[in-house]
């Protein structure tokens, strides 16, 4: 019976992977002849270099966007927008069955009467749920035990209804567990309006601060609440506000304002409730001040002077903090000092620098500190007794994982909770008895309809890259897999910020690999998998080697016949969308195709303007373009700026309306540019989300529409029509 059902896959499988050599010739010719777009010529001129953009007209200002009544511009833009939808919906529209059949797949899969697992802090235990058909968490806790009755303090899906996108983030609760604080946002524009909500009485207060970017910090006084604004033009957080339950947002007081536009600000509360913290963080450095919560209306104490070059992080315990810095220490090390003398002369080392380990965070416990490392990619559990120093590892078996910390809100407790996941295995919550080295699972993704992680394998890589270095590659498929290069392959990326892709498991996924298909993450520079250099040597003047990287592993994994050229896509979002445009600049025949969703691709006009979102504080990542080597650098590989009269993969291009953090004319003009400009005659697509912006459709399920969308595109390109 077992022999049996794990053979039906294997057959069909088999039966899968043949039929990808059938990929069929797609041609643009066979589809009606897409919209036409107006050209008129903007001259933009820096460092005696001019650059003519005729697309330029397309941008549109916020409040052009959210105007009741379209301007003469904006409806010129919306009818270009929907004209492409519409010619997108018909090169697409044999896949309308497929789309449908994988939806169903990918929402089928996810439990949909599903829970988180429970947490406490200051008496309840914390979780959220959902309810089967609704779109929306359901925030919930129970007092003292889980036995004890359920209440329900905020419902998203009521307040979501009769909006076309709807938000709840920033959850913060009173410390005398009365009150919620949480931010909402209906446009997907992140800008939130805090409000208030009394749990005793099930009633909404007065105050609604608008502007701000959700969450804040509760002071100990339970009235009153610390919340941070955004410029509204650049929507660069900016200032950090105090107010009083009760009281009219125009009254609240302005209690630190950052006037250095490269830093991102926040504030929140320490683990040990005894602290207000304001953090300032840009790429090179990071600030902090602090305040006692019991002392709200005093103010706040800077942690130590502000150095250029300077990044760490905060954690309070009993009479120090915790910071962990990369002062001396590329990959970061930890160190401690007195909660009276927090200036960085009186730091003490605890945990040095290691040269091939980053120390990523922290999390402190009353006689326990866990450490998260990262070592050539993979992530390490440190577990530390803070009385008597004895430490130990948390050890994991397979090649190509992802673990980190759970919600561990409780300060007074032997055990950690963290997650764990690979390629093959569902996310699994566990928890650990750091004293008796005793695990056990609290609970385990639940995919429907059954996975057995047995039917496939993951696998690490290494391919070399033009300069020597070696780029971690992981990889999944499904197990009967020929390695002859007929098989296609994904090569998903992102490749900016320090922001790692690790090996994590995605139901959605299993469309493809039960497909013949192959996923695989390049672990490119840009990202931190081999370290902080790894960083470094992917930012800035060093960014080309994103793009190498690449390209590299793209060729690496053809030479091991993994796939070949004419079966790698690539895939990758928002940075990993320029890295997409690049790519295509520079490496087209070594792709099928490419989606690149809400892809950030011009580059150096966005760079140009501080009133754009994410330009000010993103100089020290990408340039500045007004320091000429930077202009000169960035024009090298800006993919809008780069397009030419050459061969193209197909490809798609997504993007929301909506969008503050890539806006929706970035990829809009490099389409129009692309299609002037290519000399093939391979597919050309964009589909825009009016409702929607950078994180796409809000809701459980509705986002899946666009991850069936993605994966017919691929399909359609492999002659996969079911």
């Amino acid at each position: 019976m077992h022999l049996f059902k794990f053979l039906i896959p294997l057959i069909l499988c088999a039966s899968l992977f043949s039929c990808t050599n059938n990929k069929p010739v797609l041609t643009a010719e066979n589809y009606p002849t897409p919209p036409d777009v107006e050209k008129k010529d903007c001259v933009l001129t820096i460092h005696n270099d001019t650059r003519v953009d005729p697309y330029f007209w397309m941008r549109l200002t916020d409040e052009q966007k959210t105007a009741e009544i379209a301007d003469e511009q904006t409806q010129k833009v919306l009818d270009y927008l929907n004209a492409e939808n519409a010619y997108t919906n018909n090169v697409m529209a044999d896949t309308d069955s497929l789309q449908t059949k994988l939806y169903a797949e990918i929402v089928g899969r996810i439990k949909q009467d599903d829970q988180s697992v429970p947490y406490v802090k200051n008496g309840y235990w914390y979780y959220s749920r959902y309810e089967k058909g609704k779109e929306y968490p359901i925030y919930c806790r129970k007092k003292a035990t889980l036995e004890a009755e359920e209440e329900i303090y905020l419902d998203v899906n009521k307040l979501a209804e009769g909006h076309s996108y709807y938000s709840a983030t920033g959850l913060e609760i009173s410390p005398n567990n009365n009150i919620l604080a949480f931010g909402e946002d209906k446009v997907s524009r992140r800008i939130y309006t805090i409000r208030f909500l009394n749990l005793e009485t099930g009633e909404f207060y007065k105050d609604q601060i608008e502007n701000t970017t959700a969450g804040g910090a509760w002071a100990n006084d339970n009235k009153t609440f610390f919340y941070t604004t955004k410029d509204k033009v650049s929507l660069l957080s900016d200032k950090i506000w105090r107010h009083k339950l009760g009281t009219l947002a125009n009254k609240d007081v302005k209690v630190y304002e950052e006037l250095d536009p490269s830093f991102y600000i926040g504030v929140y509360k320490s683990k040990s409730d005894k602290y207000i913290m304001i953090f300032n963080s840009s790429t090179l450095a990071s600030d902090y001040y602090i305040l006692e919560a019991n002392n709200p209306e005093g103010k706040f104490k800077q942690f130590t002077p502000r150095e250029g070059d300077l990044k760490y992080t905060l954690s309070h315990y009993n009479d120090k903090f915790y910071i962990v810095t990369n002062w001396d220490a590329v990959n970061f090390r930890l160190m401690e000092t007195p909660i009276n003398r927090t200036n960085k002369v009186n730091w003490k080392e605890v945990i040095p620098h290691r040269e091939n380990v980053l120390l990523e965070d922290i999390e402190i416990f009353k006689n326990h500190l866990v450490i998260l490392e990262r070592e050539n990619v993979l992530h390490q559990l440190r577990i530390i007794n803070q009385d008597s120093k004895e430490e130990h590892y948390l050890k994991f078996e397979e090649e190509a994982y992802v673990t980190y910390f759970g919600k561990n809100a409780e300060f007074e407790t032997e055990h950690l909770q963290f997650e764990y996941a690979s390629m093959t295995t569902p996310f699994t919550s566990y928890s650990y008895n750091m004293n008796s080295k005793d695990k056990k699972i609290l609970k385990r993704q639940e995919v429907v309809g059954g996975h057995n992680p047995e039917e496939y394998e993951t696998k690490r890589l290494f391919a070399p890259a033009r300069d020597g270095e070696l780029v971690p590659i992981s990889l999944v498929y499904k197990k009967g897999y020929i390695k002859n290069g007929k098989a296609p392959l994904i090569l998903y990326a992102y490749g900016s910020y320090g922001n790692t892709i690790d090996p994590y498991f995605s139901s959605t996924r299993l469309s493809l690999l039960d497909r013949g298909y192959v996923w695989a993450i390049a672990h490119i520079r840009g990202g931190q998998a081999k370290g902080r250099q790894w960083y470094d040597d992917g930012k800035m003047l060093n960014k080309i080697n994103t793009f190498n990287d690449y390209i590299d592993c793209a060729d690496f994994l053809t030479k091991e016949k993994y796939s070949s050229h004419e079966h790698i896509y690539g895939y990758g979002g928002s940075a990993g969308g320029l890295l997409m445009g690049a790519v295509a600049n520079m490496a087209p025949d070594k792709f099928n195709g490419i989606i690149a969703a809400v892809p950030f691709v011009d580059v150096v006009s966005t760079m140009l303007d501080e009133s754009i979102p994410l330009t000010t504080n993103e100089f020290d990542e990408w340039g500045n373009p007004k320091n000429k080597e930077s202009y000169n650098y960035m024009l090298s590989y800006s993919p809008y700026d780069q397009v030419k009269a050459q061969y193209y993969p197909h490809l798609l291009i997504t993007t929301g309306y909506f969008d503050s953090q890539v806006q929706y004319w970035e990829p809009a003009k490099w389409l129009a540019k692309l299609r002037d400009l290519k000399t093939d005659k391979n597919l050309l697509i964009m589909k825009t989300n009016m409702e929607a912006g950078h994180g796409g459709a809000s809701g459980r399920f509705q986002r899946y529409k666009e991850v069936a969308f993605d994966y017919s595109f691929f399909m359609k390109l492999e002659g996969i029509k079911e």
